[in-house]
């Protein structure tokens, strides 16, 4: 099997992938990339949650026109997992208004994003209607 890398640091890639979010340890804000200070207090200190795999489909566009090489049309969606907001595509569903509704549970899925010369897989995160 050929090596596997996550697209982002966020993602964990096991036999259970999740993301992990930073949570400021005084207000509990959580942030998924790297940061000084928390941008809702300013506390510095922080700690790693895993986010819950399980989400509730909050909002969506459905994009029909992007740059090169982008396939279209595609399900932009921003989801709540279990409090924490996540932005991430709906994949494995037609990007059909028919076929998305907000208030959909969704779960969280991995998708190839490309492989390299050398065998190494890239792998990116979206969301599946659960």
């Amino acid at each position: 099997m050929a090596d596997r890398v996550p697209l982002v640091d966020y993602l964990v890639l096991s036999d259970d992938p999740h993301l992990v979010a930073h949570e400021c340890e005084r207000c509990g804000a959580r942030f998924f990339d790297r940061r000084n200070a928390c941008a809702s207090c300013g506390a510095t200190n922080f700690h790693q949650v895993d986010i819950p795999r399980k989400g509730t489909l909050l909002t969506y566009t459905i994009v029909s026109t992007a740059g090169p090489g982008i396939q279209v049309p595609f399900v932009a969606a921003v989801v709540d997992c279990g409090g924490t907001t996540v932005r991430g595509n709906l994949v494995n569903v037609q990007p059909d208004p028919g076929q998305v509704r907000t208030g959909m549970e969704v779960r969280l899925t991995t998708v190839s994003v490309g492989t390299d010369g050398a065998g190494v897989e890239a792998v990116g995160y979206g969301f599946e209607p659960a």
